[in-house]
């Protein structure tokens, strides 16, 4: 068994509320959830009102394979947040 972890940290200077920050996050994590096989949830700063961390989660029994989810979905999270991403941490076990 393989699973692959990622942490995606991103920016949205124009946020002035926790009220619009979690509508952004709750957006990218739905359209993550209906496209991809993943486990994804906000993880870190939550009470940040600029900076947020999305991390998901996948399992499979190749390590090739868990990869290229994570690539896939990180790609799909950059093109479609509504923020800057600035820093992308992948653990693959």
């Amino acid at each position: 068994m393989i699973v692959g972890t990622c942490k995606v940290y991103f920016r949205a200077p124009w946020v002035t509320s926790l009220k619009d920050k979690r509508m952004i996050l709750k957006s990218i994590i739905s359209k993550v959830k209906n496209k991809f096989n993943v486990s994804i949830a906000e993880i870190e700063m939550q009470d940040v009102h600029h900076n947020g961390a999305i991390g998901f989660a996948c399992v499979t029994t190749n390590i090739h394979h868990a990869d290229q989810i994570i690539q896939n979905v990180i790609n799909f999270i950059e093109n479609n947040i509504e923020g800057e991403v600035y820093d992308i941490k992948i653990e693959i076990i």
